[in-house]
């Protein structure tokens, strides 16, 4: 099996130099690069598996790189790798990004990270779903398409987990805790108010009226549930 391929921005030269060299370590190809000035015709010509993006670069900084990068290659994991811990800087990254880790950090943290997201962005199923009597979702293509519009629907990768887990578990109440420990792989923090955020955009996307949503319904104590 050929090694995933990764890119990575930094304008940290050490920093750079210690994640290129323990993930080159691991299998992993990496490319690094300073800043994010080429990355989508980067990304594009070296048919890379995942990105990693520093937010504070010279230039354009990392929400304003991830969110073009998304829209060109919408299923393309990305994973956001900053200093910054302030809760309106997670929620804007996690309005694109899949996953956003902060300094400093353990590599093999970071690893299992990588290894989430591109186990998730692997996974494939030839199977299209019909929700509501607007929305198609084709698992195997991981593509969304407004049957009305006939144009496809642009979902973060974090926001396609969210909607596969969902599918995953057909007219099943969800609650909370377990759509956080399926998409995120880890252990629900009460409070984290990433996931309804998250769900809102969803909504904003899929529903035609997302202040009275069908297809994603929450059942007030309990969760979320999809009806298909």
């Amino acid at each position: 099996m050929s090694a995933k391929r990764i890119l990575y921005v930094e304008d940290n030269p050490d920093i750079g130099g210690w994640v290129k060299e323990e993930l080159e370590q691991r299998g992993y190809e990496v490319q690094w690069l300073l800043n994010g000035d080429d990355i989508e015709a980067v990304a594009q010509a070296g048919d890379c598996d995942l990105v990693i993006l520093d937010i504070m670069l010279p230039g354009l900084d990392g929400f304003t790189i991830g969110q073009r990068l998304k829209k060109a290659m919408p299923t393309l994991p990305t994973l956001l790798l900053t200093a910054r811990t302030a809760i309106h800087d997670k929620l804007q990254g996690l309005k694109f990004a899949d996953d956003y880790v902060t300094k400093p950090f353990h590599a093999e943290e970071l690893v299992a990270r990588i290894e989430v997201l591109l186990r998730r962005n692997g996974a494939r199923r030839t199977e299209t779903i019909k929700l509501g009597q607007h929305i198609l979702v084709d698992l195997d293509g991981r593509t969304v398409m407004n049957a009305d519009t006939r144009e496809e629907i642009a979902l973060t990768g974090k926001e396609l987990q969210i909607l596969e887990c969902f599918l995953r578990h057909p007219n099943q109440i969800l609650t909370q805790e377990q759509i956080w420990e399926q998409v995120w792989g880890e252990k629900y923090v009460v409070g984290d108010k990433a996931l309804s955020v998250h769900i809102r955009h969803l909504r904003e996307k899929l529903e035609r009226d997302p202040n009275q949503p069908e297809l994603i319904q929450t059942l007030r104590g309990l969760g979320y549930r999809v009806k298909v």
